[in-house]
């Protein structure tokens, strides 16, 4: 059967029908197809709009907030990237052991081989030679290699062998 077979019987199916009911009962049955066909409407198209409306309205100040930090924060890296980064120092026996005597660390030997440095301490506080260390890092850019840490018998006191290399010195 072809579809304009199948559409044209169920015309003639419709509209004996239609024929078969009366005034009223056709007037019943538009009545009811336009509100089912109203129903349908509302329910696809007219209330989803109106519910996501609603969520945009409640989301549109945290939106906005975000909006408003993403600009700040482009503004600041745009700012960040006009200038150089600070040039660190080239790393030197002097250096390290100013740096040391800042914090009142006092090295049994500075030995600078190429891109390393070998430092030794004895009986130094432990909490000193780290915050050395932090301060190294963040100013001269070092980071250690290798470490060997002992403990001794007194409490915060440690002997220290560091292996330093300056960061970008690879």
């Amino acid at each position: 059967m072809s579809l304009n077979h199948l559409l044209n019987q169920s015309r003639q199916s419709f509209t004996e029908f239609w024929a078969a009911r009366n005034a009223r009962e056709r007037a019943m049955l538009a009545a009811a197809t336009a509100v089912v066909a109203l129903g349908l409407i509302y329910a696809t198209m007219i209330d989803p709009a109106l519910a996501g409306r609603e969520q945009l309205n409640k989301n549109m100040p945290v939106l906005r907030q975000q909006v408003a930090l993403l600009q700040a924060l482009s503004r600041e890296a745009a700012a960040l990237s006009g200038k150089t980064a600070p040039s660190i120092a080239v790393m030197s026996r002097e250096g390290i052991e100013t740096a040391l005597a800042r914090k009142g660390l006092k090295p049994q030997s500075v030995m600078l081989t190429g891109d390393l440095a070998k430092v030794q301490l004895a009986a130094v506080s432990f909490a000193g030679t780290l915050g050395w260390l932090d301060d190294m890092q963040k100013t001269a850019g070092l980071a250690v290699v290798d470490a060997k840490i002992v403990a001794q018998a007194q409490a915060d006191t440690v002997d220290v062998t560091l292996t330093l290399r300056q960061s970008g010195n690879e």
